[in-house]
């Protein structure tokens, strides 16, 4: 990994950077929970920079993961030349994960985050890193409480890194995803309370290979037992209506008897509008003392 020119960086971008550097020098060693996004991508990458291999970049294959994102992953890794283990952890074996409650992220971060911190403790590494950001802090994220629950650290807001500042350092940073479409679990495509097996992921996941194949910059499939609901951007309302046709047969081939288009486009976390205030889990991380 060759050190980074920042004599033309944004200042802003600049300054964030090093405080991101100087966060991570702080630990002798780390493990970065690297779902292959650019959020702990940007954590991974600057980790692999700043501890050569006392940093360990780890993958959870479970079914909730893309194939795409996964082969990502390993693909990203290998070319930053970071440590890079993938593993596969529990969380379809629980039925409080199956049950897709509203805190289903609960349960899903804690058999990540119990792996996690278990490898930690036997290979003697000193923390767990996530790629939370300061953007991610005002939404339902029931994901965080598993979080803080061990320990894990958000070097990305200790640092300040709101979304547009990863991007925009990821491009700096010449990373080949910093323009990669934000893609949550496959999970998040089914509305609270709908039962999750292996077999509707693998559906919703060949349902969204036909969105992707399209050419949709962005996109959900959410699975509302026979229906499909799509969702792409505003601007591609028009597009898909015209390829209403080949959207139809290609994603009722997945197993969909019906396939609907959302006219109010693609909202990443859009089947948290149905919770009721009192359901949203949100999450307050402060930067610790030290």
């Amino acid at each position: 990994m060759q050190a980074t020119n920042t004599a033309n960086m944004d200042a802003d971008i600049a300054h964030k950077y090093a405080a991101l550097k100087d966060n991570l020098r702080q630990y002798n060693s780390v493990i970065v929970a690297f779902s292959g996004g650019i959020d702990s991508s940007l954590v991974a990458y600057v980790a692999g920079e700043v501890l050569g291999q006392n940093a360990l970049a780890v993958t959870s294959a479970s079914a909730s993961l893309k194939r795409a994102d996964l082969a990502l992953a390993e693909k990203l890794a290998e070319e930053w030349g970071i440590q890079h283990q993938v593993i596969v952890t529990d969380e379809l074996s629980k039925p409080e994960y199956r049950a897709n409650p509203v805190n289903r992220c609960f349960h899903c971060k804690t058999s990540l985050y119990t792996y996690l911190d278990e490898m930690a403790q036997t290979e003697a590494v000193e923390v767990v890193l996530n790629g939370t950001n300061l953007d991610d802090l005002g939404d339902h994220r029931p994901g965080l409480i598993a979080a803080e629950n061990f320990e894990v650290r958000s070097p990305l807001v200790e640092a300040g890194f709101h979304k547009a500042d990863i991007r925009a350092l990821a491009n700096t940073l010449g990373l080949k995803n910093a323009d990669k479409p934000q893609a949550a679990c496959l999970s998040s495509r089914f509305p609270y309370g709908t039962h999750i097996t292996q077999d509707l992921l693998a559906q919703v996941e060949a349902a969204e290979e036909v969105m992707s194949a399209l050419g949709f910059s962005q996109y959900r499939v959410r699975h509302h037992g026979e229906v499909a609901r799509l969702e792409v951007p505003e601007g591609e309302l028009s597009r898909a209506v015209s390829l209403h046709n080949e959207l139809q047969q290609r994603i009722k081939a997945t197993g969909y008897a019906f396939v609907a288009l959302d006219l109010g486009g693609f909202r990443s976390g859009s089947l948290n509008e149905t919770l009721d205030p009192n359901q949203v889990q949100v999450v307050e991380i402060t930067t610790p003392t030290t």
